[in-house]
């Protein structure tokens, strides 16, 4: 047979692609590249959206938000940090009981031994990073698998909880204690029937947000680097700010910011921007993505990994900090389960079994998802046995799809 016929003739010029499928392909690739972070704050928005509309609006009244940031605070400050230790390849099971530790030695201290209520929150995040820095040395320098180190931990500090309280609760706390968990910033100028200074900070978090995104893109632009259209980076940005804004205005229109919120907004920023720019948090991402290519090109790995596990253990005791104050009481059950809340929100929020892969906001992603499905199960009146299913599907539909990805990529 002869050669097949083809429409174009040979030689001939090839006609270049129309702009509308340029733009498409762009799109497309972005959607790919982005898929893992923005793929879950799609899903908490359509949560909340569905139980916005079961629950009749209950959900996001302005009394209700509030609530909702209280009552995961501590969970998501945890969550951080087990982002960071899943990222450098390892897992802390001991978070929970550690938290459960330093709840205790703070109501020890102030109680029993009438220690003033900031001496005790220094001396509580000491005993954390002391901690993290006990489980980190037998990781990092001693090679014992994290696994096992930070299961041994678990069962230490729980122990040590009961022994710290003998079986006991101590309670009440300094007013001033409590209030890291359930104060508010103070109301400042006029009445507007709104909170003026959340107002104010609502409008500084929008100009910054703007100011960031249009530097990614500039940057990103001088580097060569693919960015989305115009006219989809400013719908991108309207989104954001009209995000923000109404999570502002929600706040503002009951009590103002929680102090504990500012506390995540500072835990976000700082370690955001440790694991984005700085040489530790590069360091971090190429242990866990290749533990010996990252050695070989010179990145002190155990430094690292200890490091990790001390910023865990100052997170962990801050968690148990927040968790004290709102209870108002330390206890010999308290941290129960949190380390599986922490776990499960990191890998809802995006990281990955194998390490290398996450942020620190699909962090605060991943804790609201659990968070939001927690509130809205119990309004509508779901029992505690059917959350913990559901929220047991959404954990593994979540490391499902990271292995999907893992799949489509290889193939």
């Amino acid at each position: 047979m002869g050669p097949v016929a083809t429409d174009t003739p040979k030689g001939a010029p090839t006609a270049p692609p129309s702009p509308g499928s340029a733009t498409g392909a762009l799109l497309m690739d972005a959607a790919r590249r982005n898929m893992r972070q923005y793929g879950m704050l799609i899903a908490l928005g359509l949560i909340v959206v569905l139980f916005q509309i079961w629950t009749g609006g209950v959900l996001l009244k302005p009394n209700n938000v509030t609530n909702l940031v209280l009552q995961n605070s501590y969970i998501l400050v945890l969550a951080i940090g087990m982002m960071i230790v899943i990222i450098a390849g390892h897992i802390d099971l001991s978070v929970g009981s550690l938290a459960a530790f330093v709840s205790a030695a703070c109501a020890v201290m102030m109680v029993q031994h009438k220690v003033p209520w900031v001496l005790a929150l220094i001396a509580a995040l000491l005993i954390g990073a002391v901690a993290g820095a006990w489980q980190g040395f037998w990781i990092a320098y001693v090679g014992i698998p994290s696994f096992i180190v930070t299961l041994a931990g678990m069962l230490i500090f729980r122990g040590a909880t009961q022994i710290l309280l003998g079986s006991r609760s101590l309670s009440p706390f300094p007013e001033g204690f409590q209030k890291i968990s359930t104060g508010y910033l103070p109301a400042v100028g006029p009445d507007t029937n709104y909170h003026n200074l959340t107002l104010l900070l609502g409008l500084v978090l929008i100009a910054v947000v703007l100011v960031q995104e249009v530097r990614s893109r500039r940057r990103e632009k001088e580097y060569e680097l693919d960015v989305l259209p115009r006219g989809f980076f400013l719908t991108k940005c309207v989104a954001m700010v009209a995000a923000v804004l109404a999570f502002t205005m929600t706040l503002a229109s009951y009590r103002g910011v929680p102090v504990v919120l500012l506390v995540l907004a500072a835990l976000l920023i700082g370690l955001g921007f440790v694991m984005r720019n700085a040489v530790v948090g590069r360091h971090v991402y190429a242990l866990g993505g290749n533990q010996p290519a990252a050695k070989l090109s010179g990145v002190k790995d155990k430094k690292v990994t200890f490091l990790v596990f001390v910023n865990m253990g100052l997170l962990a005791a801050l968690a148990g900090v927040v968790f004290a104050a709102r209870l108002n009481a330390g206890t010999p059950n308290a941290g129960v389960n949190f380390e599986l809340e922490a776990i499960a929100a990191s890998f809802i929020g995006g990281a990955s079994m194998s390490g290398g892969v996450g942020t620190v906001f699909g962090a605060i992603i991943g804790g609201l998802v659990l968070g939001v499905l927690n509130n809205g199960m119990s309004l509508v009146g779901i029992g505690s046995d059917y959350q913990q299913v559901i929220k047991g599907l959404v954990l593994l539909a979540a490391v499902g799809f990271d292995v999907y990805n893992k799949r489509r990529v290889g193939s």
